[in-house]
């Protein structure tokens, strides 16, 4: 009898230990959560954690936005809407976000109402509202540009998105695309003669009566791609340390070279942003500069978005080797 119950209490003993066992081994669930968990290092050092990857995803920048569409990923909310429908055209919007306010200002409640898995912002956006949107949602801050390697910078960011977003794949096929569009259009541009050509890009906007042109220089996302291109930034003028922008006026034009090669994005629906072809037809030093004389002026397509991702740079790449090929 005393062995049968020292037996007894011993496979008690060995049920409860495997009964114990079983309530801390992850279940089949618990696993495939944990795998698909994601941790991310942002642009400022934040760690970003999510679930999996975010599907309800809010841009509150239109190179994020881009980015988004060309990933395959419609997002959920967009700064300005109607601004991204007329700047960036690369890549249209395929579902009607919300909008959420002003890129330097999105509402907090907006975007709170949205519910999203992930909040896409830049370095541009103001450290209190970087602060305000993590209450609502984990955000992956992206660095707005890097006059140091602005192509560099561009593709960095793509890849934070795709990964966040589970797109790792169509990443690379972006970045792939846009590596055999400049050697198509670096191709094209030196059959036709442009090679080494010296070359300017600027956009302009005018308030009352005054005029500001902001050339991009080498250090510019623009310039990058010109540079990839064969063609020879021609502005001296210097960028800042972000996005590669100078400042310049209509006599600052002056200084670029004689037989250089002028190119401009305006957009008809953006009051104030074509000086070019509006209020400098009737300017003298304008008029009497001499790539302006001999028609080495060209106005790109609307709609191309200079600060934009993979699929706004081919579209520029297309558009320069058509302007200069003409």
């Amino acid at each position: 009898m005393r062995r049968l119950l020292i037996t007894a209490a011993a496979a008690t003993a060995a049920a409860l230990a495997l009964s114990a066992c079983g309530t801390t081994e992850p279940s089949a669930d618990d696993k495939k959560k944990s795998a698909d968990r994601i941790t991310l290092t942002d642009a400022t050092g934040a760690k970003v954690k999510l679930d999996g990857p975010a599907k309800k995803v809010v841009g509150t920048e239109w190179n994020a936005v881009e980015n988004l569409i060309s990933l395959g990923v419609d997002p959920t909310g967009v700064a300005d809407v109607k601004g991204y429908r007329t700047w960036d055209t690369a890549a249209p919007l395929k579902n009607d976000p919300k909008d959420i306010g002003t890129r330097g200002e999105p509402s907090m409640d907006t975007v709170a109402s949205l519910k999203p898995d992930l909040v896409i912002a830049t370095t541009d956006l103001p450290a209190a509202a970087v602060k305000q949107l993590r209450e609502v949602a984990p955000v992956l801050t992206l660095r707005a540009a890097d006059a140091a390697d602005p192509i560099g910078q561009m593709t960095e960011n793509l890849d934070l998105i795709a990964e966040a977003t589970g797109t790792t794949k169509q990443s690379e096929k972006l970045k792939k695309g846009f590596e055999a569009k400049l050697a198509e259009g670096r191709k094209a541009l030196a059959g036709a003669g442009h090679e080494g050509a010296k070359f300017a890009f600027a956009d302009g906007y005018v308030t009352g009566n005054q005029t500001s042109i902001r050339p991009y220089t080498s250090g510019s996302l623009i310039g990058a791609v010109n540079e990839k291109l064969g063609l020879k930034n021609n502005w001296e003028v210097k960028g800042d340390k972000s996005y590669g922008l100078g400042a310049t006026d209509v006599e600052g034009l002056t200084k670029l070279d004689d037989d250089v090669q002028f190119a401009y994005i305006g957009n008809d629906d953006d009051k104030g942003s074509n000086p070019f072809s509006g209020v400098l037809k009737k300017d003298k030093i304008w008029t009497s500069l001499p790539f302006v004389k001999k028609g080495n002026v060209h106005r790109l397509p609307d709609g191309v978005w200079m600060f934009g991702g993979p699929d706004s740079m081919n579209q520029y790449v297309d558009s320069v080797v058509k302007a200069l090929k003409k």
